[in-house]
């Protein structure tokens, strides 16, 4: 595939972008809980990436509608009394920005949660998708939804695979953490509970703020995302996503993260979210770990924590067997959203505050 090669570092782009934001179908978990042959019994076989973008986009019309610019969209996704828009400027960059306020929000404790979407989504759409903003109401957060516009990057992804964006001081990490600690500023919201949550590409770039930026975030949710330091240029974070990457101390954070990933992701291997959640044992001196199995909304999920006694775990994995590219227990009304299985934003939330 030509566009591969280094030197069309455009097109590779490009590619990386589409196979991010292809959408998969949700397929049935087997009789035996979606067991698949092979070493890793859960995970998609491997295959190139020329086959992976063509079964997705075979796939597009069985996935869940995503709304349009004419589609109806439901009243807690609209800029309203609770919903404005925004900009953050700071030295390092801007970014365009929905903010979500509780009614209410005067003389409660709030915290903060950062929501960033995945390709093709943008603020409204993951609000609705996630249902966060119901959350916020009942647990006093204040929600932003930073906007990737199409000028950095045209599939709107935030660039986790790009160097210029994955450190500390710089680029898109520099201007998320320097959104968050002026809102943290305005509401007087402590930094223990600031927090960050994302999806696919949207996930990983939490994870490499929950690694440059373990002062500003006290915890990461991480869906169908990737490690920070998966990927350092084109080749290396095609591999990532189909289940190679060389996974770096990078991505080693005292950050607490709660991770959800389906075993029949087709875009971005479940073994990223087993990644992530081992480099969180790793950077807890490897800690205990506890495992156990449940049935929840339809899906089997294997649900593992890492902790020290009785204090909270520090990081938590979700596994959700049958689980798509798609946020677990969302709304139709979002794109990638699975209705059935664990509610994701709920636990993250959950997660979150219990420290």
């Amino acid at each position: 595939m030509n566009r591969l090669r280094t030197s069309d570092i455009t097109g590779a782009t490009a590619a990386i972008q589409q196979a991010l934001a292809g959408r998969g179908s949700m397929p049935s978990a087997a009789p035996d809980g979606g067991a698949r042959s092979g070493d890793n019994p859960e995970a998609p076989p491997a295959r190139g990436l020329r086959a992976i973008l063509q079964k997705l986009r075979q796939e597009q019309a069985s996935f869940v509608h995503a709304p349009g610019h004419g589609d109806t969209v439901t009243d807690d996704a609209r800029d309203g009394e609770n919903v404005r828009a925004h900009r953050f400027q700071s030295a390092a960059g801007s970014v365009a920005y929905k903010l979500y306020v509780p009614s209410d929000h005067a003389g409660r404790e709030l915290a903060l949660v950062m929501m960033l979407h995945g390709c093709t989504q943008n603020p409204d759409d993951f609000a609705r998708g996630t249902r966060m903003n119901a959350l916020a109401d009942e647990f006093g957060l204040i929600v932003a939804y930073p906007s990737q516009p199409k000028s950095a990057n045209a599939q709107g992804c935030w660039n986790w695979f790009d160097p210029r964006h994955q450190q500390r001081g710089a680029g898109e990490p520099a201007v998320l953490a320097g959104l968050a600690q002026e809102l943290a500023s305005e509401f007087k919201i402590d930094r223990k509970r600031v927090f960050v949550a994302g999806l696919s590409a949207g996930g990983a770039m939490a994870d490499v703020l929950a690694s440059a930026y373990p002062d500003v975030f006290s915890a990461a949710g991480i869906h169908s995302g990737l490690p920070h330091g998966a990927a350092r240029d084109v080749m290396s974070a095609f591999a990532a996503m189909k289940g190679n990457a060389k996974v770096t101390a990078q991505g080693r954070s005292p950050v607490r993260k709660i991770i959800f990933h389906g075993t029949a992701d087709a875009t971005v291997h479940p073994s990223n979210g087993r990644a992530v959640f081992d480099l969180a044992g790793s950077a807890q001196g490897k800690p205990a770990e506890f495992q156990t199995d449940a049935v929840i909304n339809g899906k089997r999920v294997t649900r593992s924590l890492i902790g020290h006694g009785d204090a909270p775990a520090r990081a938590e994995h979700w596994l959700i067997h049958g689980g798509s590219h798609a946020w677990s227990g969302g709304d139709r009304g979002g794109s990638y959203t699975d209705a059935t299985g664990p509610d994701a934003s709920r636990e993250m939330v959950r997660f979150f505050l219990e420290a």
